[in-house]
């Protein structure tokens, strides 16, 4: 069972990596999953922000809570000099 340290502790990974190229996966439900490149922008207590920037130079705001980090609803791939990498548990 997930505790509010559990959630405390994805929230503290994620705010190391603040302003770090990620890849998000995000089930969107329906067999729909998106695949976009973005910015870790800021962290919240119950949210975190990623910045999204298309091929058409649109910029785009999508945040996520926590618990969807825990239920693998949202999957998070940090961004290393240039190359993705798995972001720790």
């Amino acid at each position: 069972m997930a505790t509010k340290n559990t959630l405390d502790r994805i929230r503290k990974d994620i705010e190391k990596h603040l302003g770090k190229k990620i890849l998000l996966r995000a089930n969107k439900g329906r067999k729909k999953i998106v695949v976009k490149e973005g910015v870790i922008e800021n962290t919240y207590p119950s949210i975190f922000i990623v910045k999204i920037d298309d091929e058409y130079n649109n910029t785009t705001r999508v945040s996520y809570s926590y618990s969807d980090v825990l239920t693998s609803t949202v999957k998070l791939e940090i961004g290393i000099d240039g190359e993705l990498a798995g972001m720790p548990s």
